[in-house]
């Protein structure tokens, strides 16, 4: 799905009395990754100086990391978790950069940059990272023999969607207080990816990722294109824990962290990618998931599962996008249990909690996971008439998260970012 949007301005914070317009901004042409390098007496927006910032990144990292579940640093959002935020969203955007999206061309569905340009070596954002992998998925729905007849495009059953990159410049090694391992996903792109997103009811998670016997249940098209291989190539699934594998066996003795980002679909496969690894990997260091756009994934009792592996989600949300509210739904058990302190369960009560279990037993009850950054469009005036393709892009979410303070102050008037034209990819 191909839109364009037009150019959108950053919020500026104004008062019930103001009539004061946003002006527009340009794309930062540097970073704090950028700031970094400067002189250590230079000084932020704040008035915090940034070797400050750097100290505080390198000393909190595990809290940026969601080591206490984020508990204080969303709202208001830190300021250097917000970095944080953009630089993981800007490992994303490079998968989407590198993608072929060209129906018509031979190398359809493939990465268009040789490994060493899929990070921008210009971007200060993703410095001294290498690109050591690259990641296919492939969709496990067998089609009709009719479709021989379309197009070849239709039915690419495999296709390019990441990559895992390894920090290796020491310096941004010190900068983050570790070594860190970035696995980043697109959003879906292809017919057949699309088919595997409509396949919405939740299947048991295979044995060596459950030890649950089968209670941990996830969307049956993503797990498909998680463990789905093809006779010329392994499963995405495979390909990950090769990889992993390799680098915790390299850089054993070493303080890691393992952050598994993408958008939409890949937003859905970052979080079975890091409930995978924490399963399989006994000494796995820290692994956190940082997804934008997300769809609903699991049951509870998948929840239950990543809680109890350590497994930090981190869902940057928009209010205004359906995406987000699908595959099936979720129950409120918060107010079922607020219904039972205040005087028992009564009657109705009984019967919903009957009708819970009936609905369960169908495969449509989904549990929301992780920790939740909660944004909206409708909080940007340039944003609010958007279109769902708007509200899902991925450009967009970087642009409230560059924009939100609080709840209480949902947009700042210093936001550097703004959506340019492009296309809006699902």
């Amino acid at each position: 799905m191909k839109l364009a949007t037009g150019v959108l301005r950053p919020c500026n914070m104004l008062s019930a009395s103001s009539t004061q317009s946003a002006t527009t901004l340009r794309w930062p042409e540097k970073t704090t990754a950028t700031k970094l390098s400067m002189s250590t007496k230079s000084w932020d927006d704040s008035g915090q100086t940034l070797s400050s910032s750097a100290a505080s990144l390198r000393d909190k990292w595990m809290e940026f990391q969601g080591i206490k579940n984020w508990e204080g640093l969303l709202d208001p959002l830190d300021d250097d978790l917000r970095d944080e935020i953009l630089r993981y969203g800007e490992f994303v955007e490079a998968a989407y950069r590198c993608f072929d999206f060209d129906t018509t061309s031979p190398t359809y569905a493939t990465c268009t940059c040789p490994r060493a340009l899929i990070l921008d070596p210009c971007a200060a954002t993703n410095k001294g990272y290498r690109v050591t992998s690259d990641l296919h998925a492939t969709c496990g729905v067998q089609l009709p023999d009719w479709t021989e007849r379309l197009p070849s495009w239709v039915s690419t059953q495999s296709s390019w969607i990441g990559y895992v990159a390894v920090c290796e410049d020491e310096d941004e090694i010190a900068r983050l207080g570790r070594r860190d391992v970035v696995v980043a996903y697109r959003g879906t792109a292809t017919c057949m990816e699309w088919l595997e997103n409509l396949r919405a009811t939740l299947t048991c998670l295979p044995d060596d990722m459950a030890p649950d016997r089968c209670r941990s249940m996830v969307q049956s098209g993503f797990l498909s294109l998680y463990t789905s291989s093809t006779d010329r190539g392994v499963s995405l699934q495979d390909s990950v824990r090769g990889e992993i594998k390799k680098i915790l066996h390299a850089y054993r003795g070493e303080r890691l962290s393992i952050t598994v980002t993408g958008h939409s679909l890949g937003a859905a496969l970052a979080t079975l990618t890091a409930h995978d690894i924490t399963t399989t990997f006994e000494q796995a260091p820290l692994v956190t998931v940082v997804s934008f756009g997300g769809p609903r994934v699991g049951n509870k009792s998948f929840r239950s599962q990543l809680e109890k592996s350590g497994t930090k989600v981190l869902r940057i949300v928009n209010s205004d996008d359906p995406i987000t509210k699908v595959p099936g739904f979720v129950i409120d058990e918060e107010k079922k249990a607020k219904m039972s302190e205040n005087g028992g369960l009564k009657k109705e009560t009984r019967l919903s909690s009957w009708v819970q279990k009936c609905v369960e037993d169908t495969q449509w009850v989904y549990a929301e996971i992780g920790k939740e950054l909660r944004l909206s469009s409708k909080d940007c005036p340039h944003l609010c008439n958007g279109g769902v393709a708007t509200c899902h892009d991925l450009k967009t979410y970087l642009h409230l998260v560059d924009s939100f303070v609080s709840s209480n102050c949902p947009l700042r008037a210093t936001a550097k970012r703004v959506l340019n034209k492009t296309e809006v990819l699902a």
